[in-house]
Parts: C-alpha cells; structure tokens; sequence
C-alpha cells in the first residue's frame, strides 16, 4: 500500500467519524449548542485526529524498508557496505556488524535511529594524514607534537594513553622515527614507534580516549657456521670469517680462561664456531648466541658448548668459565710484567711493579675479571681515571689508567662488564691498563695465579646437557667436513650457513 492510498483510507474513516460526532450532539441535550459552535468544535476534533492517524514520513520509510528487507536476527553478522558518500571514494569491501541482543527496557537500535552508534572505523581512517617525524637532540613528545601543530591537550592525551606501554614516549632515543596519523580535524588518531627492529609502540585512538600496546613481531632464527685460521692474530681472523666485532670478544670470553689471547696464539691456529642468525619477515636482523665452539691452540683443541641457562660447558659438562679472566682486556701485548723491581718510565726510578700492563688502543673496552662490587670508582693525578673492585674470598682487582670510567662507586658488575676504557690518565707513558690482582691484601700475579673452576653442569641437568653437546658437536664436525669439501684455504677464514 503506498502514500496516497493510505491517506485516502484515512479520510474515509474521518468521515465515518464526523458523522458519529454529529449525531452525539444532537441526540444529548447538554450539547446541543448554536449549530456554529457545533461545527466548530467538531472541526477542532477532526483536526486532532487526522494528526494522530496520519503515518510519518519515518515510518511510511520503515514501513517500506520492513516489506522489502529480511528481518535482522539477534546475535548474526551481517556484511553492510559503506556508502559513498561517507568517504568520498569507491567504497571498499564490506564490513561486518552484529546485531547485539536488545532487553525490555532498552530502545531498539533497529526502529530507534537515535540509538544506532555504529562507528566504521574504515572510513574515519580513509581521510587520516600521516606524518613521520625524527626525534632530535632534546626533543620530547610535547616539543615534537608542537612542532607538528598540535596542542598540549593532545600531548596529555597521547602521553596518557591506556596501558604500561605508553610510559616508552617518555625516553625517545635521538634519531627515531615517530609516525602520526591526525583527521581532517587536526585530532590525532594513531602514532608508531618502532623502538627495534622486531617491536614497535601503537598508540590508537578508540572512542574518546587513546590505548597503547605494544607489538613484536617473531624471529626466526637460523644456525650458521664460521671457520678461521690466524695468520696475523685471532681478531683479523675472527672479523675475516664473518663474526662481528660482538662475537669476536664473545668467543675470546668463552676460551679465555685456558687460552691468553694475546700470548698464547700461534699463526696456523684455528677455529669452528655455530651461531645464531636472526630473521624477521624473511629480513636478516643480526646474530644471536654461539652456540658451539673449537679453538685449536698450538695443536690442543678446546671445545665449548652453550646450554639451555646460557652458559658454556666442555663437552664432559665442566663451566668453561673460572672465577677469574687472566686477562680483562683484549690487548696487543704486555708492555710491563709483574715485578719485584721494575725502573720506572715516568717517575724515573726503580720501584716495584704489583700488576701487569696491558698495552692497548685508546678506548679499547676494559672488562670485569669476576663478578664483585665497585669499591673505587674515581680518578687521581697517579692512578688517572681508576676503578677497584671487591670479590668474593678476600680478592680484589684493580684497574688504573683509563681514559673514561663506565661504572660507580658501589655498583655491582658481573664478570666480563664493561667498566671502562683504555687510556693514558695519571702517571702513564702511553695507552695502556695496568691491572693488579690482590688475595687477602697480598699482590699476586694475575697470569701465574690459580684460578678456581666455576660449578659444573648440575647433576638433574646431566643427561639433557651430553644429549646437547653431542648434536651441537656432531654439527660441528659436519661444518668443518664442509669447510674441507669447499676446498677453503688454511690461510684464510670461511662462513657456512645453514637453514
């Protein structure tokens, strides 16, 4: 039935009803009024009534829309596609909403279009304008934003989002990149992040108030193998195979306590080593852990091999690791050895010399020889920039001469910590770290000193570990078979990757 018949139906009835009317105020003589006044009260009636049964133009349009579409079910999805008017452009694949179940005493979001609240996300972003921004020495979320137009609401806002995550905004390193997306109001509905290459901040709008998380995205990793043999010394070989600058001091930390790097090495000596290689989205991002290692010295072979808690083990499961390095830096030679008498090349006199001297390039990192707590941290016209530490047992180390200090007075370090840097501080005559080695108050040389072993691999791990060592070792032995099946000269290094 469409518009006009309606109304036709309607008037026949007001007809119907004039005639009653009329007839009532006739019949009763409390109404029997001057026939003018009659007609106009009747009038006034019908007015009333064509007003009340007369449709809407909202509901004639319901009505139509109720004939001509199926009926919506409670709790079932439904594909709407966005107009085009809302965006502006073509629209896009249809979205799904679902029709929430409706309680007596709520309105009906399907006849009450007052009620209907549906926001289609895909449409606000459709008109959202990107920026991206670096982040430059003293900046911070508040400078940037207002650099970018935006107000000190919009700060708080952002800077306060919803979730722990959000706190990051407060230390931006300088050089990274934020992106921020704004509307066509100028309000600010997403920012990223990416604080590395795997995790990146999100901050988004939802509603009326800003929710932050963070996202990672998953490393996949891969084992490569790398083979070196020194020709001039281990750190051209290290750096000739392959292995990063990291790895290189890595795999010296791991040997360091059988073997002295700086003079034990012999040329023809040789190394095999398993590592990680680290991927995202099929993208190379870097190395991780070693996971296996053989350094053959002067013909005696060490081997190593890394355990699920991360340390390094031999293959019969004794820690590769001492109490002690022998050496907390990677030097080029020993320019002063411990001595009882040594004349000194700056005070010029003959006095004794309690520690060893390590020549080095100026800012070559200076390790922790054992985990302790930093007694000294300070400098002095003597000692230049120094650092003592305090170990367990009554030993105590010391480093003098550095060019820049990396630790506090008080501050606990574990073994192999950068606490600082080689230099020429104090009464020095060139690069170099002087270390000394006390037990009980008493000078030791640190190169002659017994050493105690760390724990070995515990008891309840013992048969999960020698399950390890030996597929770790047995790849290994085939990396090094395939070294030799390439034909790689003894003289140089080689890398081999595996899937």
């Amino acid at each position: 039935m469409n518009k006009q018949q309606i109304i036709q139906r309607q008037l026949k009835n007001l007809h119907e009803i004039f005639l009653s009317l009329y007839k009532i105020f006739q019949r009763f003589p409390p109404f029997n009024l001057p026939r003018k006044h009659r007609l106009i009260i009747i009038a006034i009636s019908m007015l009333a009534l064509l007003l009340m049964l007369l449709p809407s133009e909202q509901e004639l349009t319901s009505k139509n829309n109720n004939k001509n579409n199926q009926s919506f079910e409670v709790g079932k999805r439904y594909q709407v596609a966005i107009p085009e008017n809302i965006t502006g452009k073509i629209p896009a694949d249809p979205i799904e909403i679902e029709i929430p179940s409706i309680s007596q005493s709520e309105s009906n979001p399907l006849t009450d279009n007052n009620a209907i609240t549906t926001t289609v996300n895909s449409a606000q972003q459709g008109n959202m304008s990107w920026q991206s921004v670096k982040v430059r020495s003293g900046d911070s979320l508040a400078r940037i934003f207002k650099r970018l137009g935006f107000s000190a609401q919009d700060t708080y806002a952002v800077s306060t989002a919803k979730g722990k995550d959000s706190k990051i905004l407060q230390k931006m390193n300088v050089g990274d990149t934020l992106r921020i997306a704004s509307n066509d109001e100028q309000k600010i509905t997403a920012l990223e992040y990416p604080l590395s290459k795997t995790d990146t901040l999100y901050i988004n709008l939802v509603g009326d108030n800003y929710q932050s998380h963070k996202k990672s995205k998953p490393v996949e990793i891969r084992q490569a193998f790398a083979h070196g043999t020194i020709d001039s010394n281990f750190w051209n070989a290290g750096t000739s195979a392959g292995l990063t600058d990291g790895q290189v001091i890595e795999l010296a930390n791991i040997f360091g306590w059988d073997i002295d790097f700086a003079l034990d090495i012999r040329s023809g000596d040789s190394f095999h080593v398993i590592y990680e290689t680290q991927y995202v989205e099929g993208e190379y991002i870097g190395t991780g852990n070693i996971l296996a290692a053989e350094f053959v010295n002067q013909d005696e072979p060490f081997q190593a091999v890394q355990f699920t808690n991360g340390e390094y083990y031999s293959p019969e499961g004794r820690s590769m690791r001492k109490a002690f390095l022998r050496a907390p830096v990677n030097f080029k030679y020993i320019s002063s050895s411990f001595k009882r008498r040594r004349f000194h090349p700056v005070q010029k006199r003959w006095k004794a010399h309690r520690g060893i001297d390590y020549a080095a390039k100026t800012g070559t990192p200076v390790v922790a020889a054992g985990n302790g707590k930093v007694t000294h941290s300070t400098y002095n016209k003597y000692n230049g920039n120094y650092v003592f530490i305090q170990h367990g047992n009554g030993i105590e180390t010391k480093y003098l001469h550095f060019s820049k200090r990396a630790v506090k007075k008080g501050q606990r370090v574990k073994q192999g910590q950068v606490i600082g840097y080689v230099g020429s501080t104090g009464l020095a005559a060139g690069p170099h770290l002087h270390y000394e080695f006390l037990l009980n108050g008493v000078h030791r040389n640190p190169r002659t000193v017994k050493l105690p072993d760390a724990k070995p691999i515990e008891k309840k791990y013992k048969t999960e570990f020698t399950a390890l060592a030996g597929k770790r070792l047995q790849a290994l032995a085939g990396s090094k078979k395939a070294m030799l099946s390439m034909n790689v000269d003894n003289t140089k290094a080689g890398i081999l990757y595996a899937q």
